[in-house]
């Protein structure tokens, strides 16, 4: 390997590959881009690491999402069927088939409707900090957030929000001391969708819930596993990709004051250049290191390596998005940059339905926070940032920053 690894291989993705691992990623690109890796839970990975080899797999039909493809028996989180029959674990036309089924409830039309309640959500939260002069911005303003958004969008009632997004942190950190067992945690969210599901069969609204209980391709429609399974996607991807998103780009504008002016130069969130501002945030700090697995169904030639059929394969998104053979000048953030092509959000058939929401959520977010928290400032330096040890993750465990205190009565 290039003597410039701090590693050998297997690589192991704690710590090499976890929290900030730009510099490894830089490594890996300049050592044949494709790499194996040992997880925390021990098992064998590859990790693809160019933004070319990326982009263009994502959309290989070679690559598999499907776990039956796995030769080693890859199980995942281990969800039953009430949690696991959704877009992110069928290809082709089961894949195409749910889409269609869920793009027909999830409207872009269903997504403006929400533009208002995330501004009033934002301001409620920037209300109640607004005197104190200090907060910690991922408790207190990007993790509430999209509990709101996305309770709003489904139908759920709020108090409920806060229990489904426990449970879909406790999914995601299974090396927390004091979480539940996995078991108690799957129960608990089941149990809590089917009887979501089932108010609101008897009390329909005009929520994304009710549209995909009633939704229909002809003849074809969502069976009850889907049902519950595409309401705990939406939730777990709704809540924690967004809060992640939020609190990287905040802390994004705090260590670096000119995009904090760039900032207060907008007259709202939704201008062109808020716009390419989050984009190329989504590129260069999105918070998802890797996408998730896939499968090949014959022998890969990558680069240099052959990877064998049925081994699991991860795309190191973030490394592609730094990528300096696709993106000249990666680590900057440069407004001028016409269509950057990041893969924050993935590519191919499995990119982000819920992209354009998170967006919006993203641009009113760090817009309100500019303007509305006078001097707002890092609390401590931007390398004293605590940062989540995820090799999934690039994630702010917490956001302390002070500001001018103000009454707003």
């Amino acid at each position: 390997m290039n003597p410039a690894h701090p590693f050998t291989e297997p690589i192991e993705m704690v710590p090499h590959l976890s929290g900030c691992p730009y510099e490894a990623y830089a490594a890996l690109r300049e050592d044949g881009g494709a790499h194996q890796a040992v997880k925390p839970s021990g098992g064998e990975v590859w990790v693809i690491s160019r933004y070319a080899d990326v982009k263009a797999l994502l959309s290989d039909p070679r690559l598999s999402i499907e776990t039956r493809n796995s030769r080693n028996g890859y199980v995942g989180f281990g969800l039953p069927p009430a949690l696991d029959a959704h877009l992110m674990n069928v290809d082709d036309e089961a894949h195409a088939r749910l889409r269609r089924l869920v793009s027909s409830a999830f409207t872009p039309r269903r997504v403006e409707a929400q533009r208002e309640r995330i501004k009033a959500a934002v301001d409620q939260l920037i209300n109640a900090m607004a005197p104190n002069g200090r907060a910690d911005l991922v408790a207190e303003y990007a993790a509430p957030i999209p509990v709101v958004v996305i309770c709003d969008l489904l139908g759920i009632p709020e108090e409920d929000g806060a229990a489904f997004q426990s449970f879909t942190r406790s999914l995601m950190d299974p090396n927390d001391p004091n979480r539940p067992s996995t078991r108690d945690l799957v129960a608990g969210m089941t149990a809590c969708l089917i009887g979501l599901i089932e108010r609101k069969r008897t009390e329909p609204a005009d929520d994304l819930l009710t549209a995909m209980i009633t939704a229909r391709d002809g003849d074809d429609r969502l069976s009850e596993n889907e049902l519950t399974s595409l309401a705990f996607l939406i939730l777990w991807a709704g809540f924690e990709t967004t809060v992640h998103l939020i609190a990287n780009g905040i802390a994004a504008l705090l260590a670096e004051p000119h995009l904090a002016e760039i900032v207060r130069e907008q007259p709202d969130p939704h201008t062109p250049t808020m716009a390419a501002l989050v984009e190329e945030l989504l590129r260069r700090d999105g918070p998802m290191l890797t996408a998730i697995r896939r499968f090949p169904t014959e022998d890969l030639k990558i680069g240099e390596r052959t990877v064998p059929a049925g081994d699991t394969v991860l795309f190191a998104l973030a490394s592609a998005n730094r990528d300096p053979q696709q993106i000249p000048n990666p680590d900057e953030i440069d407004l001028e940059r016409v269509g950057n092509g990041h893969v924050g959000f993935g590519h191919g058939p499995h990119y982000c339905l819920g992209a354009p929401l998170a967006r919006m959520e993203v641009r009113v977010a760090l817009w309100s926070a500019i303007h509305r928290l006078p001097d707002l400032a890092l609390a401590v330096s931007a390398d004293e940032l605590p940062w989540k040890i995820d090799h999934r993750q690039h994630a702010l465990t917490a956001l302390p920053v002070a500001f001018t205190a103000q009454s707003t009565r």
